[in-house]
């Protein structure tokens, strides 16, 4: 799966999730934010992509990488930051 655009698949009452969105925001990465709990497509992606789990943050890299509840460590990997 490729998108033109990095997807964050989240809920607002998530910690990873706010963590997740924090970093992307102090490195100035553009994301969507697509929050499950109001989103049921979004939901269908994030149980599709984790085997019926409802794991978040989910985020879809335009390469289709993806990423499950990713470590700031993992997410500073990706976009070779520090």
């Amino acid at each position: 799966m490729t998108t033109n655009e990095i997807i964050m698949y989240g809920t607002d009452w998530c910690g990873d999730c706010m963590r997740a969105k924090h970093f992307f925001d102090k490195n100035k990465i553009k994301y969507r934010w697509v929050n499950i709990d109001h989103d049921d497509a979004g939901e269908k992606i994030v149980l599709e992509i984790n085997h019926g789990n409802r794991s978040v943050p989910t985020i879809i890299f335009q390469d289709g990488s993806i990423l499950v509840e990713p470590s700031n460590h993992a997410l500073s990997v990706k976009f070779k930051t520090d």
